[in-house]
């Protein structure tokens, strides 16, 4: 069944991520389905601790970009309506080194009208598991 309730492109997605943390971390959408998204992310510099592996706050950052993009995705009216995240989690249980890539993978446990609930698979480029995190976002009126 298809959740997405806005038109879009991959490229629209990265686009409306410049000049942010997305940017930063090199984040980039690369899949979706009827429901679901996929942003990759390379392990660099800009996301690794100092023992050059990735940094679990980086893997909570992608977990937060797939998720609270799909909840913009599941807004009838994204102009009167915005989603903020509300609690998120994250089970690290790999480690990547520098120079590889990981993607997370966003599907929907809830899809309410007052809030959302995501679970995110984040895999290296074998497809082992790195991360499971669970997002949850609320969905506040926007104030004009």
């Amino acid at each position: 069944m298809k959740i997405w309730k806005q038109e879009f492109t991959l490229e629209g997605l990265d686009n409306m991520s410049a000049n942010t943390l997305v940017d930063t971390f090199d984040i980039k959408f690369t899949e979706f389905g009827d429901d679901y998204l996929i942003a990759e992310m390379p392990v660099t510099h800009k996301n690794v601790q100092p023992m050059r592996i990735l940094h679990g706050g980086a893997s909570v950052a992608l977990a937060e970009t797939v998720g609270s993009i799909a909840s913009v995705l599941c807004l009838k009216d994204p102009v009167s309506f915005h989603p903020v995240g509300l609690d998120i989690n994250a089970n690290h249980l790999r480690s990547v080194r520098e120079g590889g890539r990981v993607a997370a993978k966003v599907t929907p446990i809830h899809i309410g009208k007052k809030t959302h609930v995501w679970h995110i698979d984040i895999r290296d480029e074998n497809d082992k598991l790195i991360c499971v995190s669970r997002l949850t976002i609320i969905i506040l009126k926007t104030r004009h």
